[in-house]
């Protein structure tokens, strides 16, 4: 997939912003990724602030510092070396636990059914359906037996947007409430357009809901293992393992967290783009592999 050429624009007098693509894929999100940590590298002076997103990237500089058009410039430049992506990424893989139709985000929805496309039926039964699955449990199935990457971490404190690595066709899409919510549980798992989240702390949202994780993603008081060296635990480039569990498992990590004993499954692993988009399923099924040390 060629991205064609970026489009740059200034954001004021101390932002420049860059749109790699109008949709999201991999493909941008890994040139994304190489260009920002190439800007890392460099430690280019007067830059104060880097951000990745989806399929975009934003620069903070002092003017004073470093002239815009300069910098522009530079970046440019690193757009031309990059090329399309950079196809390999040092990152880790989490698996994070997943109670799917819980009793708390079947209340909420169940309070904003006037906002929904279809009020007779939840959230994770909707998707089910516009998905084309005879079940729910089949959809439970497929949203959690690919990976998924962070491609950004944001519009609230730690919370994670999650793009799932499969085929283009397979991907799960559904649309966002006709009107956002206001209230969603913290750590919800959501669903909008095609990408997936978890919201980090509780309150308003449009994401369709399809249960809750037991894992604390964004802690100031930084109470389980790992969110010791930071509150906010996930960044881009992460990839993340669904796998759901019983109200029983549920109940028994809540405890584990909230005595600051809960821990996550994590592994560095080496993605190679270009190893994945030659068969995504086989190269999946590495990464399962490096998750449970086989």
């Amino acid at each position: 997939m060629s991205l064609g050429p970026a489009r740059y624009s200034f954001g004021g007098d101390e932002h420049i912003f860059v749109e790699l693509s109008e949709e999201m894929s991999l493909e941008a999100f890994f040139k994304g990724m190489a260009i920002t940590n190439a800007v890392k590298r460099l430690a280019i002076p007067g830059v104060t602030e880097i951000c990745p997103a989806n399929a975009s990237y934003q620069i903070r500089f002092k003017p004073e510092v470093v002239k815009p058009a300069d910098l522009m410039r530079m970046l440019q430049a690193l757009e031309a070396v990059m090329g399309d992506s950079e196809l390999e990424l040092e990152t880790r893989i989490i698996e994070v636990p997943v109670l799917y139709g819980d009793p708390w985000t079947t209340e909420t929805l169940m309070r904003f059914r006037e906002r929904h496309q279809d009020p007779k039926s939840t959230d994770i039964q909707y998707a089910a359906r516009v998905n084309h699955y005879a079940s729910v449990d089949e959809f439970v199935k497929a949203h959690s037996g690919s990976p998924w990457f962070v491609s950004m971490v944001g519009f609230v404190a730690g919370l994670p947007f999650l793009f799932q690595m499969v085929e283009r066709e397979r991907q799960i899409e559904v649309p966002k409430y006709l009107r956002p919510r206001t209230d969603t549980p913290k750590l919800t798992i959501g669903h909008g357009g095609c990408f997936s989240c978890v919201y980090s702390v509780r309150g308003a949202g449009g994401y369709q809901m399809f249960g809750i994780t037991p894992a604390p993603i964004f802690d100031p008081a930084q109470r389980v293992p790992y969110l010791k060296d930071f509150m906010v635990f996930f960044r881009p480039g992460d990839i993340v393992k669904f796998k759901p569990i019983d109200r029983a498992q549920y109940d028994r990590d809540v405890a584990a967290a909230e005595a600051g004993t809960f821990d996550l499954r994590i592994r560095p692993v080496r993605f190679s783009l270009r190893r994945f988009l030659v068969n995504p399923t086989a190269y999946n099924h590495g990464l399962e592999e490096v998750l449970h040390g086989n």
